[in-house]
């Protein structure tokens, strides 16, 4: 009888021993302790993630061609402040103001209901398990790669902010008429590197851009009281038709690549290379000699463009973020859960 015991308890604590390590590999949400994203974090919590949005991201570019880009600045707008915690989402409460109506993000930030829509879904089929931050992380990657842009994989187990700051948004996020030198700080402040700040700006290939970020470029360049020289006269004239020199045409847009539009390739670099940029912040990219020869690079290699865009975009996507007891797993994107 004693024997027979000894072999049962044995058994069963190899059995559990042997259980253990699956508890923490596919943990529906961190519990507690240092945890590290992981490709597979959802694998057992939620094992149709990666379908969900990815439909809900082809439901939303079928509907509206500018999403892809939106989602893209999105993510971010939302990993270049603080961190990828998806303080970007949270609405304005009496406890803060939010980075929503961030000078660079007010009337401007697109792509909100979609990112609310795939976690409503994913609310039904996983409760409480995904966060907002990991949707918007997959959203922009998904974007990307539907459109015909290069892809990558995306580590998951990221956890969501409880609070968010309008001053942070107008300290961190990078301006288009802001000196290179303040922008490549900024992205350097993050983790990111010089290679990064050219790679990224490569987003920049889809998109518009409103006429308030140029329009200094058209009829007063660094108080000159004249177009900037370095700016394309047949694009010069075009951009001022588009954008008159009136308060009126502020939110008036433009294509941020007026050659290949809704394309992801390399065109951007190529503008830059014939003074056709659009933005300030991107024709600088010419001016400097750190930056100057990888967009050299780039205006005749799509490829390595696209390969060091996939590798810079998950650099960003691991800046700041929250793991293990941090933040939380909001049921909606947009407030936080109390």
């Amino acid at each position: 009888m004693t024997c027979k015991l000894v072999i049962y308890f044995t058994f069963f604590f190899c059995l559990l021993f042997t259980l253990v390590p699956y508890v923490h590999m596919y943990p529906s949400y961190p519990y507690s302790g240092n945890y590290q994203l992981d490709l597979n974090f959802y694998d057992r919590s939620c094992p149709n993630l990666q379908r969900i949005v990815g439909y809900g991201v082809w439901l939303a570019l079928k509907n509206d061609n500018r999403m892809a880009a939106s989602l893209l600045r999105l993510h971010f707008h939302d990993c270049i402040v603080n961190g990828c915690d998806a303080s970007v989402l949270l609405d304005d409460t009496p406890y803060f103001t939010g980075e929503k109506n961030a000078l660079p993000n007010r009337n401007s930030l697109r792509g909100f209901e979609v990112i609310d829509d795939i976690k409503e879904h994913l609310e039904r089929i996983c409760p409480s398990t995904v966060s907002c931050a990991d949707i918007l992380a997959l959203a922009a990657r998904e974007a990307i790669d539907q459109i015909g842009g290069p892809s990558w994989q995306v580590q998951l187990g990221r956890r969501d902010a409880t609070t968010t700051s309008k001053e942070a948004a107008e300290q961190q996020i990078p301006s288009p008429i802001e000196p290179l030198e303040n922008i490549t700080a900024k992205f350097f402040s993050k983790g990111l590197d010089m290679k990064d700040v050219v790679a990224l700006s490569g987003a920049h290939t889809i998109g518009f851009a409103r006429c308030f970020t140029f329009k200094g470029r058209l009829f007063d360049f660094q108080g000159s009281g004249r177009p900037d020289p370095a700016l394309d006269f047949s694009l010069l004239s075009k951009l001022q038709n588009t954008c008159p020199n009136e308060d009126a045409s502020n939110s008036n847009l433009a294509p941020l690549d007026a050659t290949s539009t809704m394309m992801f390739d390399n065109e951007y670099y190529r503008n830059i290379v014939y003074n056709t940029a659009l933005l300030e912040s991107d024709q600088a990219l010419l001016k400097d000699r750190r930056t100057a020869p990888t967009v050299y690079y780039y205006s005749n290699n799509r490829f390595s463009f696209y390969n060091d865009f996939a590798k810079s975009m998950v650099k960003l996507s691991n800046v700041g973020v929250l793991t293990g007891a941090e933040g939380q797993i909001r049921y909606k994107c947009g407030s936080v859960n109390y």
